[in-house]
């Protein structure tokens, strides 16, 4: 299956975009950026140049997706979150040679209206509550909320809360799934996953 672009978007010349994507509304993806396979891009969505998008990512309404951004495969972007590649910008003063790398790792969601400040790691599968504001990395399966965002629980793959503390050692299976994760250290794996 070919990609779709709605007429009113703009992909530059050079862009790369796998089969199956589909570019919506008013959208522009900029010459230099890579997206994969089945993806989603909503209305009003721009993409830098020096972005890499992984398969099945789904980015919704009103995204910018900025220069030295990395989204891994099945990503999710609710409307309107924001991505930010300078940490100290000013009008004035031209800081393209100080962009900080941002990584969103697999499986991850940033939940609507959401900031990820750049320079940061959101982990694996970690889910960003709405309106939060990460500042810092971000550990595989955390459930983050807040301003600044701080970890208030653990998620599944699944997208559902996990019974498990966020220090000490426990195990927990997830009841939709049949995943089972351990707690350790501060972090939490995946210890045996299924198919879904």
């Amino acid at each position: 299956m070919e990609h779709a672009i709605h007429p009113s978007a703009i992909v530059d010349p050079g862009a790369t975009l796998g089969a199956g994507t589909r570019v919506w509304h008013f959208s522009h993806v900029c010459a230099g950026a890579r997206i994969g396979q089945a993806c989603s891009l909503g209305q009003n969505v721009f993409v830098g140049n020096d972005v890499l998008i992984g398969d099945r990512v789904k980015i919704q309404n009103n995204v910018s997706v900025y220069d030295a951004v990395t989204i891994e495969d099945e990503v999710f972007c609710g409307p309107s979150m924001v991505f930010t590649n300078v940490y100290n910008p000013r009008a004035a003063l031209e800081r393209k040679d100080q962009y900080r790398r941002t990584l969103i790792r697999r499986g991850a969601t940033l939940g609507a209206n959401a900031t990820i400040v750049c320079g940061v790691t959101v982990g694996r599968y970690a889910f960003i509550g709405a309106g939060a504001v990460v500042k810092r990395d971000v550990p595989d399966f955390a459930l983050m909320a807040g301003v600044p965002a701080r970890q208030i629980g653990w998620i599944s793959r699944f997208g559902e809360r996990l019974d498990l503390p966020l220090e000490g050692e426990a195990c927990t299976t997830c009841p939709h799934t049949g995943d089972a994760y351990r707690v350790a250290g501060g972090a939490c794996v995946l210890v045996s996953a299924s198919a879904f």
